[in-house]
């Protein structure tokens, strides 16, 4: 048993959240395992019915935006570990803890020679948040190289085992981000790795990155590095500025109101889908708009130290002291604006508290 649990009160998540805004919790702790996740589970003060905001298990805080303090217990899950499972002529199945930090397990696997996650290089967050919003980059998604995933049933007090159709795979999408919204901690994660690359470098700008790069014989670590270096220059670092990556997803519409917007907008970016319909580049549509009666775009827009970053328009970015409601705030100010021009819905990607 873990009778000395630090169980700390009022804490203050702005270390914990790569917006970094201040917020407070009304109860803090870290776990480390599935059974001290158990242990902290049957205090009282945790699964009280008097903590109206409910129960918060934070990762990485990379995705997440505090727009007020969180009346109730957050629980950071920090179960570390990698671990093979198994191995066979062509494919290798690793487990990872959910605590484990993505970047260094996608390091992990092109160290061995790995093949199937260089494409999500340096995506921030850890490795428990991957299959809860099918993490993907540059053509790959979590859901081509997942296997399976353990969860804690918080209802139940069991761990349930997860397989490829369980978890219901959609676009930043699982069944954990809705149906099972907080009745499950997952805990750790395998995924199914190849020994014999499938290269995919026809999405984005991989290809130029890797020409200017000089690479003339393909691999697995050198097509990391490019997406390493396309997201370096695009995006910014969260510890240098808060942000939380992408702020929206990518839209989809019906291809007749692509068509008719491609009229209007012959640079409109879209990208056709299996399904039928056309992915838009939300980003694109976020930069031709802008607030209200003013020329200006919402790319490098500012208002105190909420803006809109100047290299990517996808980006909500904290210069300082802005706090999550500001942020929020301006992100229903670009939704507006780009539902009253294009007639196109955005959605939030990050979750807001």
């Amino acid at each position: 048993m873990y009778n000395t649990i630090p169980l700390e009160k009022d804490f203050d998540l702005r270390a914990f959240n790569s917006f970094g805004v201040s917020a407070y919790a009304k109860y803090f702790a870290r776990f480390h395992s599935v059974e001290m996740l158990s242990e902290l589970l049957q205090l009282n003060t945790i699964n009280s019915h008097n903590n109206p905001s409910g129960l918060l298990i934070l990762g990485a805080g990379s995705n997440v935006l505090f727009t007020k303090d969180f009346d109730g217990p957050v629980l950071k899950n920090e179960i570390k570990g990698i671990e093979l499972l198994k191995e066979g002529d062509d494919l290798v199945y690793l487990k990872a803890g959910a605590g484990e930090n993505w970047h260094g397990f996608v390091q992990y696997c092109i160290q061995k020679n790995l093949a199937g996650v260089e494409n999500l290089s340096l995506i921030p967050g850890n490795v428990g948040a991957s299959p809860m919003q099918n993490i993907g980059a540059y053509g790959v998604e979590i859901k081509d190289v997942f296997h399976s995933l353990e969860a804690y049933d918080i209802e139940d007090k069991k761990i349930v085992t997860f397989g490829l159709t369980d978890c219901e795979f959609g676009y930043r999408e699982s069944i954990f981000k809705n149906k099972y919204r907080n009745r499950f901690v997952i805990t750790s994660v395998t995924y199914r790795l190849s020994k014999k690359p499938s290269f995919n470098i026809s999405y984005g700008a991989i290809q130029q990155q890797l020409e200017a790069m000089g690479v003339q014989q393909l691999s697995i670590a050198n097509i990391s590095e490019a997406v390493i270096r396309i997201r370096q220059s695009k995006l910014p670092n969260p510890a240098e500025i808060g942000n939380a990556g992408s702020f929206f997803k990518n839209p989809e519409i019906e291809n007749d109101q692509f068509e008719d917007l491609k009229k209007q907008y012959p640079n409109l970016v879209g990208y056709p889908l299996q399904t039928g319909k056309t992915k838009l580049a939300a980003g694109w549509l976020i930069e031709h708009c802008g607030p209200p009666h003013s020329s200006l775009s919402w790319k490098g827009y500012r208002v105190g130290d909420a803006g809109c970053h100047s290299r990517q328009a996808l980006v909500l970015v904290n210069y300082g002291h802005a706090n999550g409601s500001e942020i929020f705030k301006l992100s229903t100010a670009i939704i507006q604006s780009v539902k009253e021009k294009f007639s196109v819905q955005l959605h939030r990607e990050v979750n807001i508290y």
